[in-house]
């Protein structure tokens, strides 16, 4: 047996294939029963070879050796560009070869800063010290079995990629979230965050983003706490004792104004390749537009509560109130009678940043058809971690490990994908999607041909699926999903669906791939989110137009990016026996082989056309709320042309000619169509026209941003340019799916 019994609840099955083998029966009870008539899949002209070798295949994963490869992965600190960060690369490297991929490691160079000094002092009006931090991330040791990591010597002190040196004092003003209408309403108040010090709390938005508003408004430091109320007592038991956040612990994370680009800040659109000369690269002292010029740091809501319970001035609006046990002021405003006390704080920030080497893994099992063996499938999750990095990201990387460990024995038994497979360990993600921004711009070429790229990051947190995808691969998730075995019974696609409506009903609905805007609801199933940015499948989608999917199964994940996402709080919390790493490895194993293999790419335009013209309706909506005078004729008029296209395809697709390689060409050629090479205004690497993340959002999906972003800021102007871009791309891409229906 290749794992153990106890792990998989499943009925024995027998299964003769090339050799006699035995293993735990992978299917549930009424897909044994149809086994003899494998169901149709769509992309698949018969289905029954790929049911046999996908039966194959999810007998390979195994829950123990997951567990293994977490242990090993997590067993040192290992941020970007460390020795202990090198030696995961190895490790990676190692399993890769023993599958039988064709193994490199990849070498960058890229701009990190590196924490040497960090010193945040708060003192009240009277100039008494509150507090002298930060604060080191412990628990104590005699309580619920303490935490064995917490102690190490590598960890680096809690510190924000990005971030400039610095040395600043200033008042503090708290700005809730540091959302772009926090900040709106504060000036409402008559308050002024000019030269102050911006305290704000994690959530609702991308970190980097509270800082590119904050400096807009002309604050000369921020700092950025995690709030109770979001991932600490206030949702449930704290670690060691429960899954969520004590005290001391401290989210960090990088504040790169990743909505203007990812990657090397100084080689925007170039591979940050070792041999690179300086004179491609932006200077370090010229880097404007992608990087913080005012020092920023993460805390504790242990060093944030005298803080905060210090400031005067206003209160907060009620729904700006944390869970901390005071109420929350403002630190200033407020009427003439109301206390004015107020908190100074000194910053004294000392970053190395230059320079540093990182390390992509990349595996490869070469295509064997000698029409689509150029049409790439990329797979790929990072390998880096601020600390240890059990949840974010090595869950990921040892479910992704097992699934090298499926394919490999894949090929020891005879099998040869159609299409050439692509495995990418990325690194430095957690500094901007650096690896694998870095090796995407350097195959930009190869990618134009790529036909999917599958993300997993955060690969186990919990015992619920979700996943992201752009719509024409919402439904090959779907079907995927429903021939995977989950750990509760039935398939992941059943638990997925029960455990989504329940969400639904409690208000509590999963927001993987952050929550879109105005997303489409033009499906009555179970929902796949749309992508926003915050992983490594932003440099495909969004700027080389690679169709995509991020998967992820999610829980109460309250240590993220801390001392404490390790493997202990992983064996108590998130999967102890784990079964949903070996329930990814298969999700994320028979998405690479339905691609590699399927006679006709599996893409849904037909859904793609409708939610695009629910984006429209929705916008021109939103602009006569706004009272702006736009005309979206010729743009709903090309969206309506592309779901026409989309549905001709779609029956094009059912009956495929012996020989698809043409029509494969043309699926694949509509997504780039949609692509504006001009890119979005004031970020034009972002280049996708349907999908970005937001300028103010950074995490959660924009749609049709140009346009949607032209609308938020009353921009009639550049709302109707950005109508006549998205409606000649829709034209580019229908008349491409238009010709191939024929």
């Amino acid at each position: 047996m290749r794992y153990a019994k106890s792990s998989d609840h499943f009925t024995p099955l027998r299964l003769f294939l090339n050799r006699l083998r035995t293993f735990s029966c992978l299917l549930p009870l009424a897909a044994i029963a149809a086994s003899a008539q494998p169901p149709q899949v769509f992309g698949y002209r018969d289905f029954t070879q790929q049911a046999k070798w996908d039966s194959v295949f999810m007998a390979v994963p195994d829950a123990k050796l997951a567990g293994q490869h977490l242990k090993t992965l997590t067993s040192a600190p290992h941020w970007a560009s460390s020795p202990e960060d090198y030696a995961t690369a190895v490790y990676v490297a190692d399993k890769f070869k023993a599958a039988g991929l064709q193994t490199e490691i990849v070498p960058y160079k890229v701009l990190l800063n590196k924490p040497v000094s960090i010193l945040i002092e708060a003192f009240d009006a009277n100039g008494k010290q509150l507090m002298s931090g930060p604060t080191p991330e412990h628990v104590d040791p005699k309580k619920h079995g303490g935490d064995p990591f917490q102690d190490d010597p590598r960890i680096l002190p809690a510190f924000n990629g990005s971030s400039p040196s610095g040395d600043v004092t200033g008042e503090v003003v708290y700005a809730n979230y540091g959302e772009l209408a926090d900040f709106k309403k504060l000036a409402e108040m008559g308050i002024s965050v000019k030269d102050k010090i911006v305290l704000v709390r994690y959530g609702a938005n991308f970190r980097g983003v509270k800082v590119y508003i904050a400096q807009q408004y002309g604050a000369k430091g921020v700092l950025i706490y995690s709030d109770p109320a979001d991932d600490g007592y206030f949702r449930g038991d704290t670690y060691p004792k429960g899954p969520f956040r004590p005290d001391s612990a401290v989210q960090r994370g990088s504040v790169q104004f990743l909505p203007i680009y990812p990657g090397d800040p100084e080689t925007p659109g170039i591979a940050s390749t070792p041999d690179l000369p300086d004179s491609q690269r932006i200077p370090a002292d010229k880097l404007q537009n992608n990087q913080p010029s005012i020092p920023v740091n993460p805390l504790s809501y242990k060093d944030a509560a005298p803080i905060l319970k210090c400031l005067g001035g206003a209160e907060s609006p009620r729904n700006w109130q944390g869970a901390l046990p005071f109420t929350y002021h403002l630190g200033a405003g407020g009427p003439a009678n109301a206390s004015t006390s107020k908190v100074t704080v000194h910053m004294h920030l000392e970053q190395d940043t230059a320079l540093r080497t990182i390390w992509d893994v990349i595996g490869k099992i070469p295509g064997t058809d000698p029409a689509q063996k150029d049409d790439w499938i990329v797979a790929g999750n990072h390998r880096d971690a601020w600390v240890y990095g059990a949840v974010d990201p090595n869950s990921g990387t040892a479910a992704m490990l097992e699934t090298v460990h499926g394919l490999g024995d894949l090929l020891k038994q005879g099998w040869k994908p159609k299409r050439t497979i692509v495995i990418g360990s990325w690194d430095a993600e957690e500094e901007g999607l650096m690896g694998s921004t870095e090796w995407a711009e350097q195959h930009a070429k190869e990618l134009n041909h790529a036909v999917a790229y599958f993300n997993t990051d955060v690969g186990v947190a919990g015992p619920d699926f979700g996943a992201a995808a752009v719509p024409s691969l919402k439904q090959f998730v779907r079907e995927v999903t429903k021939e995977v075995p989950s750990p509760k019974g039935g398939t992941v696609y059943e638990q997925w669906k029960k455990t989504q409506e329940a969400n639904e009903r409690t208000g509590d609905a999963s927001t993987r791939g952050g929550p879109s805007r105005f997303n489409a609801q033009v499906e009555n199933d179970v929902r796949v989110r749309d992508l926003g940015s915050g992983s490594d499948y932003t440099p495909f989608i969004q700027h080389l137009g690679v169709p995509s999917t991020d998967i992820g199964s999610e829980g109460p994940y309250g240590v993220y990016h801390s001392v404490f996402d390790n493997y202990n709080w992983f064996t108590k919390f998130a999967d102890p026996t784990f079964v949903y790493e070996q329930q990814q490895a298969r999700v994320f194993g028979l998405e690479v082989l339905h691609m590699a293999d399927a006679d006709v790419l599996p893409y849904d335009y037909q859904l793609y056309g409708k939610e695009i013209v629910n984006y429209l309706e929705t916008a021109q909506k939103r602009a006569a709320t706004a009272k702006l005078t736009l005309d979206f004729t010729a743009a709903l008029a090309a969206a309506n042309r592309f779901a026409a296209a989309g549905t001709a395809i779609r029956t094009r697709q059912t009956a495929p000619p012996t020989h698809a390689a043409a029509l494969n060409q043309s699926l694949r050629g509509a997504e780039t169509a949609l692509l504006n090479p001009e890119g979005l205004p004031k970020r034009p690497w972002y280049k996708h026209t349907i999908y970005a993340p937001g300028e103010f959002t950074g995490y959660a999906a924009v749609v049709i941003p140009g346009v949607t972003e032209g609308i938020e800021a009353a921009d009639a102007s550049r709302a109707q340019t950005q109508l006549t871009s998205l409606a000649d791309a829709l034209n580019r891409s229908a008349a491409i799916l238009e010709s191939a229906a024929k």
